[in-house]
Formats: structure tokens, sequence, C-alpha cells
């Protein structure tokens, strides 16, 4: 049954819409909530953060606008385990519910999701959750070099953090003494519960200033316009059969990632049978990261422009073979489960460009995540990301951004908070020009980054780098970005490996661009010349790629 039959109770439109944007309204608050409360620049500055929403029946109302996409989709699943082992009927004001499994959160270690019920009037009305990447949580450190679940750290299983108000001491104590940089740990933890707090007080106001008792009816309004929205988009695609296959980076070799798209009327089936099986190394990622990434990839395709709920997952169904690289199963280690799954969109997205192909967007060069660890300068310890990214892909009559991430959204941290926080040295930061795949509409560019240790100690660094041999494809004819690299001391290494780096040494990321759309000899003479001027494109690229003479 549809979300839309379900409701019994109707709200009118106006009404509906007003209420809607309160609740993201809310939903940014605690983000703000969240980020100023927090004690590391992972969730201060990149905002690898995430809050939702979710009615008392555990369906997701609303997210924070500014929410990494595949948190939003594993979310309420997380809630489903939550409540497995504390029922609501158990759960009682000023309970905090947390978890980091990778199989009952987001796919790996990293991530705490902490949630806590709303109550009114003695009963569960709503449910806050907030989802953080945190600094460190012991074991090797966050990588790609586990070779089993168990070399990545603390695995906390749905456990109580606080129990009617009362905070379980034992698992700060557990957590602060297995993990590096603790104050940072513990700080960002608490900030989670903090802003799960701030949540609850705002829906609670929420519910007594619009006189509802609770919010079933508006859930479902939500949720049913979204879905029935979904539905007509899906609808617009002919009915068919899509596949797509690509290859991208493995181990000891390259790894095959396949899927099967099924739409038959306003429903579709995406299945993964084809995909290689899981690795020893930490790039497998749980079924619940995937599912994640496909009905985000799916919201870009369809009702990008309604705020996200539950309603717009309905009319999908994700499957995958037990075991393959996209259904890991313990003790299968996931650390660096982004490197492999990020490559779900663009998956997805090349199997539909015959269906929707003005929609479509060509690869992103996608995010590079670097883990550094060490010793500040002043003696402190150092557990922090530094994140860089490629260029984005280019669409149908739009350019790709230049270093811009996609799929997921984080953001870079300020050189200058940077070089304090971790007493390394950020030498250059420069565009790439001619890395943008050629096409009517240029990919976008990458970047070059050198950051040198300052620090007088030995630095660990831990690479999880993809793009490095299979390079964003464009789409409909455009060409390819350009691959990424990295190097120390200008010397390239493996991008799943770690390193250590003396003081004076340098690393290198060289970003790669994102794929072109459409024929470049159909692109503007005026946009090639901008290009030009602008410096992202050579004379020389401007020859090659669009035949254009005498450039200078």
């Amino acid at each position: 049954m549809t979300i839309a039959a379900k409701s019994e109770d109707t709200l009118d439109a106006v009404s509906v819409g007003i209420m809607w944007d309160r609740l993201v309204a809310i939903s940014d608050e605690i983000v703000t909530t969240l980020v100023r409360t927090s004690f590391s620049t992972i969730v201060s500055e990149s905002y690898d953060l995430t809050v939702a929403l979710m009615d008392g029946d555990g369906q997701l109302m609303a997210q924070g606008t500014y929410s990494v996409p595949v948190f939003m989709g594993t979310a309420p699943a997380t809630l489903q385990h939550m409540l497995k082992r504390f029922p609501a009927d158990s759960l009682q004001p000023g309970d905090v519910v947390i978890t980091n499994d990778p199989w009952l959160g987001t796919g790996h270690t990293f991530d705490i999701n902490v949630m806590r019920p709303v109550f009114q009037d003695g009963r569960i009305t709503a449910y806050v959750m907030s989802i953080t990447h945190l600094p460190d949580i012991g074991g090797l450190g966050f990588g790609a070099a586990a070779r089993e679940i168990y070399h990545e750290g603390l695995r906390l299983p749905v456990c109580k953090l606080f129990d009617a108000g009362q905070c379980n001491d034992f698992i700060i104590e557990l957590m602060r003494n297995n993990v590096r940089a603790a104050d940072q740990v513990i700080g960002d933890l608490m900030a989670n519960v903090t802003a799960t707090k701030a949540g609850e007080t705002m829906l609670a106001d929420f519910l007594v200033e619009y006189g509802l008792t609770d919010f079933t009816a508006l859930s479902h309004e939500i949720r049913g316009r979204s879905e029935a929205a979904t539905r007509q988009r899906i609808g617009q695609m002919a009915d068919g059969t899509y596949r797509n296959e690509i290859q991208i980076e493995g181990v000891d070799g390259p790894l095959t990632l396949a899927c099967r798209i099924d739409i038959t009327g306003d429903s579709m089936t995406v299945d993964f049978a084809g995909t290689a099986p899981s690795v020893r190394q930490g790039i497998n990622v749980p079924f619940c990261y995937t599912r994640a990434m496909v009905l985000y990839s799916m919201k870009c395709l369809t009702v990008p422009e309604l705020a996200n709920n539950g309603g717009s997952v309905v009319p999908i169904t994700v499957t995958a073979p037990t075991g393959c690289l996209l259904d890991a199963q313990p003790p299968s280690p996931t650390g660096a489960r982004h490197m492999i799954g990020h490559f779900v969109s663009p998956l997805v997205f090349g199997a539909l460009a015959g269906a929707v192909p003005d929609r479509i967007q060509a690869d992103c060069g996608m995010m590079d995540l670097m883990t550094f660890q060490g010793t500040h300068r002043d003696g402190h310890e150092v557990s922090t990301i530094y994140f860089a990214s490629g260029g984005f892909g280019a669409l149908a009559g739009l350019d790709g951004a230049e270093t811009t991430p996609g799929p997921s959204n984080m953001a870079v941290v300020p050189v200058e908070v940077w070089e304090t926080l971790t007493s390394t040295t950020v030498e250059r930061k420069m565009l790439l020009p001619d890395t943008g795949g050629a096409g009517a509409s240029r990919g976008g560019l990458g970047q070059e980054v050198v950051i040198r240790n300052d620090s007088k100690h030995l630095l660990t660094v831990f690479c999880m780098a993809n793009r490095t041999e299979f390079p964003p494809l464009g789409l409909m004819g455009g060409g390819p970005g350009r691959v990424r690299e990295h190097r120390v001391n200008e010397v390239m290494v493996d991008p799943k490996g770690y390193y250590e780096l003396a003081p004076g040494d340098r690393i290198t990321m060289v970003e790669a661009g994102g794929g072109g759309y459409g024929d470049p000899a159909e692109r503007p003479r005026a946009a090639i010349l901008a290009d030009l001027a602008e410096g992202f494109i050579t004379p020389m690229g401007a020859t090659r790629d669009y035949g254009l003479d005498h450039p200078e």
C-alpha cells in the first residue's frame, strides 16, 4: 500500500507546504547546533554530517539541507535496527541510543549514529538522528589498509549512551581509552547528543504551535506527495531493461561493477548482479551504503527540487548478490567503502543514459580523502581528514564546476584552519588546466594540492584515492577527465596505501577532472575563448580538443 493510500487525515496544500518548510528549517537549525558545538574540523568545516527527522513510525520526514546524501539513505534503516534492540515502548525521555556498526549504520565504523526519541504526552511522536564522521575510532586508522573489520577499531553495537538522562560513563571511558585525539572524538560525540536535544525541544514546540498531537498526518502528506511526484517522473521514462558495466581500480587488478535497472510503469528495480566479489582490503561496501547511493542517484534524476523524505524511495527496489563488493558481509573490512560506493552513481547514470539523456551527468572526478595522524608541533595528538575534490561532471548545456565534489558533498577545510590544526603547510593549491573532459559542455577542472609536514614529528598519511587508472568518463560524445595521482616527494605512490612523512616531506594530490558532455565540435567558440581567458584550458588544449586555430 502506498503512503498516500494509508493517510486518513488530509491537510490542505498550503498548510502542508508551510509545515514542511518549517520541518526543514528545524533540521537546518539542528545542523547549525551540531556544527557550532563540534570539536573537529570534520564536522565544523567539512560538514561530514547529517540530521534526520523521523516520525513516530520511524519514517523520514525531513533532513538538514546540508547533509551527506548517503547518510540520508541509511538513517531510517539504522533507526529500525535501534528499535529492534530497544523497542519504542521501552524507551524513556532522556534516552540516547548510538551505534557505529557498519552493517547497521552507514557502512563503516568511523560514523557515529546518535538517536533521541521525542515524547509528547507520554508517547513517542518523533525521532531525531544525528550522524557524523568521528576523528578516530581506534584500530589502524581511517584508510583502505585493513584486511578485516577487526582492524578498523571499535565496533559499537546498538547501545544506550544516555538512559533516562543518565550518561553511561563506561562507553565514554571505553571510547576515550581506544581512540586517538580523544578530546575531539568525545567532543564530537557529545555535539551529536546536544544537537538531538535541540531537535527534541524544537519538535515538541512545533506540535504545540500547530495544535497537533503527533506528526502522523503531516508525515503521510509530505511523503505521499513526494512518492506521487517520484512515481510520475519514473513513469515518464520508457519501460524496459537498462544495463551498465564499468571497470574500476581494485587491489590486484581491475574490478567489475554491473547493474541492471528494470522500469515498469511508475516503479523500478536496481540489481547489481555481475558485480565482483568482495576483497581483503578496506574498500568493500555494505548493502546499506549501496542502497543509499542508488536512492540518492534516483533523487537526482526524478524530483531533486523537493526536500528529501521517505516518500521518494518507495517506488525503488534495490538488490545485490550477497558477498559481492556492493553487499559485503562481516568480517570484510569497509573503512574506505566510499572508494567503491561512490561509483554506484555513475554506474546507475550510465545505465539510464539511454532513457533520460538530458538529465544524466558525465562522470565526476569525485572526492579525495586523506587521513593525517601524528603529533602536532606543540605536542597534542592529530587525527583528522583532508578533503579535496576533483572536477564535477558536465551536463547537457551546463559545464561541470571546478573542484566540486560528487556524488558526496563534503567541504574542504580552509588552509589557515588546516595548517593551525595539523602543523603542516599547504605549499600549493591550484587549478589544473586541460583536466576537464572536452565536450559541448566542458568537465570541471581538477586541482593540485601540496602539503608539507612541518610538525617536527613523523606524520602518517592514509590515502583513499580512486579514478587513478580509469578516468571519469564523458557522456554523449564528451571526452574523459584527467586521472588522479598521489605522490610523496614527487614519487608516485599506491593510492590505497599509507605512508610516513618525515619532517619536511611533501605529499601531492593531483585531482581528477570531470567528464565532458556532448560533442566537443559543438562547443561555442565564445565558450572556448572564455575558457582560454580564464586559464581553464591551454592554447594547446584548445587546438587539440576543440580544433581552434591560432588560439593565441
